[in-house]
């Protein structure tokens, strides 16, 4: 005789489906109750492990070039470029960017331009975790709610065993004539 697979027995019992119905995210779920270890796994590590260099890089980017620091910084530069090219370095006729600053400007467009793709891949790989991080939420839930189902047929077979053992304790009632 053919015994089905584990998995399959567990997909037919849980969640009513043969196992080549169900999504890899079931499957995955079914495999951790079959060899009963957690699934909770946590969302930065799982995205991390599959990252490349240039996405962690532009993830830093992002969060250096979007912080107030950078913002401070950046002002400051600017405020501090245009003094040096306005009166310190113009008194001595040594401005190398007077006004308008022309080369300022070059390096604000040059910077904004390779700054704004890096911005945008830092955010695709942020909704791309989110993905990651929706799908394991789905696979959490799935598998709580799978354990509280079995739970509640335990019960209700222990509980039904115990009727029954209830029952055979109970003297039979002969009706008296």
């Amino acid at each position: 005789m053919n015994t089905p697979h584990p998995l399959q027995q567990l997909a037919q019992h849980l969640l009513g489906k043969a196992l080549h119905e169900l999504e890899p995210e079931e499957t995955h779920v079914l495999e951790t109750i079959r060899q009963r270890r957690p699934i909770s796994r946590d969302v930065a590590d799982a995205s991390d492990a599959e990252s490349t260099f240039g996405e962690r890089l532009s993830d830093r980017v992002a969060s250096v070039g979007g912080s107030w620091t950078f913002i401070v910084c950046f002002s400051l530069t600017m405020l501090g470029w245009m003094l040096l090219n306005s009166d310190v370095l113009a008194h001595f006729g040594l401005a190398f960017d007077p006004y308008p600053y022309i080369f300022l400007n070059l390096m604000l467009s040059t910077l904004a331009a390779i700054q704004a793709p890096i911005i945008m891949m830092s955010q695709n790989r942020q909704a791309a975790k989110d993905r990651v991080a929706a799908r394991l939420d789905f696979e959490v839930n799935l598998r709580a709610e799978l354990e509280i189902m079995r739970l509640h047929e335990k019960i209700d077979q222990r509980i039904q065993q115990r009727l029954d053992q209830i029952l055979e304790r109970l003297p039979e009632k002969h009706p008296e004539a």
